[in-house]
Parts: C-alpha cells; sequence; structure tokens
C-alpha cells in the first residue's frame, strides 16, 4: 500500500500558511481546524517548513507568550523531512518513527501534493491487520 492510497481516501486538502503570519493566528488556525500542524508555504507550492504543536510549545517554553506574536517562520521546523506518493505506507511510518515527528508532508515535483498524519498511517495499519485476520479465518474456514 502506498502513500497515494491513504491520499486517495483521506483527501489531499492541507492547511497551508505563509511564512509572515504570527504564531497567534496559527494558533487560532489550529484550533479552530483541529488540526496539528500546518505547512508553510512558498506562492509556488514549496513547502519551506512544518508548524506542529510540539513547535508551539517548544517556542513557548524558551521564550513565553511574547513569541504569539513573531513570524512562524521564526519557528517552524525548516528541515523538513517529506514522503512521495510512491512511497510505500511502511516507509512513511519508519520516516516518523525515525524523526520522532507525527506529520509528514508528501511533494511531488517539488510541490506539496498532501500531509499524512500518524492517525492515518495507524488507520490503514488497523485495516490490514484486520484484512489479514480476515483472510486467515477464510483460508481455516475452507480447508
Amino acid at each position: 500500500m502506498t502513500v497515494a492510497r491513504i491520499l486517495s481516501t483521506k483527501g489531499r486538502d492541507v492547511v497551508t500558511v505563509a511564512p509572515h503570519r504570527i504564531l497567534s493566528e496559527i494558533l487560532r488556525i489550529l484550533n479552530d481546524k483541529r488540526i496539528g500542524a500546518v505547512v508553510v508555504g512558498g506562492a509556488d507550492g514549496e513547502v519551506l517548513g512544518i508548524f506542529s504543536e510540539r513547535d508551539l510549545v517548544r517556542a513557548l517554553g524558551r521564550h513565553g507568550t511574547e513569541v504569539l506574536d513573531e513570524a512562524v517562520s521564526r519557528h517552524m521546523t525548516s528541515r523538513v523531512v517529506t514522503a512521495t506518493e510512491d512511497m510505500t505506507v511502511n516507509q512513511a511510518m519508519e520516516r516518523m518513527t525515525e524523526g520522532r515527528f507525527r506529520h509528514i508532508p508528501v511533494v511531488e515535483h517539488g510541490r506539496l501534493v498532501g500531509l499524512v498524519s500518524i492517525g492515518d498511517v495507524v488507520k490503514y495499519r488497523i485495516a490490514e491487520i484486520e484484512q489479514e485476520r480476515q483472510d486467515m479465518l477464510d483460508y481455516i474456514g475452507t480447508a
């Protein structure tokens, strides 16, 4: 199963923000949309960074509430690990586990085409395991 399959099921919409947006705005977006991360993007669809709840906690912990008036570009993760649509779900999961992050932007030809979360991956794995269980039950029942 590939990342493209997850995107075809969940959709390709990604909340993106411009690098000049301030953290208080980002906080409202995360809350209003009930999401854990936004992609910081350029005008051409290029991924400049990602800003997650963890980034917000780190910024607040280091600098206090003054950071809420600062640009997201000052506090985003700029070394973004990405996935491609043809990557397997297991490969994407490995990258997320190794990097200890919960969201991975999906990029094709330098442009953002989706975002996969750890929740998406877990949902896929549960469905896959359930299918394997059912296949075994069907096999045992016909043997």
